[in-house]
């Protein structure tokens, strides 16, 4: 479902799956969302979040704005979560299979609304 009032266009355009909450977690698929993913935007809103599937590593190289990163194993389950990534960094998880990242102060929400859920039904 997409909202017509959206404030991440971007984002938009990819498969998005509602969470509880008004909540939305987008999921890059293509090489090219993957390769965009959140950088060079000047603003996310709170209610988004953004998957990478088959990743246990991120940069914020391009970020404008401090994100915190979920790492999610095998089975879905979260294995760590980055608070407040800055600009220009690198965090990853070795036991991770997916990344979601989200504002900075917003992943206890997604956490809390179901996200490992979530992850597997995408």
């Amino acid at each position: 479902m997409r909202s017509s009032s959206s404030l991440c266009p971007r984002l938009d355009r990819l498969r998005v799956r509602e969470l509880p909450g008004g909540l939305r977690l987008a999921e890059a698929r293509s090489p090219l969302a993957r390769m965009r993913g959140l950088a060079w935007l000047d603003a996310l809103p709170e209610d988004y979040a953004l998957l990478f599937r088959r990743c246990r590593s991120v940069h914020t190289f391009g970020m404008r704005f401090p994100i915190d990163v979920i790492f999610l194993d095998r089975q879905g389950t979260v294995v760590r979560v980055a608070r407040g990534v800055a600009r220009r960094r690198q965090e990853s998880e070795r036991g991770a299979r997916s990344v979601v990242e989200t504002l900075g102060g917003q992943a206890d929400r997604f956490i809390a609304a179901g996200l490992e859920d979530a992850v597997g039904a995408l």
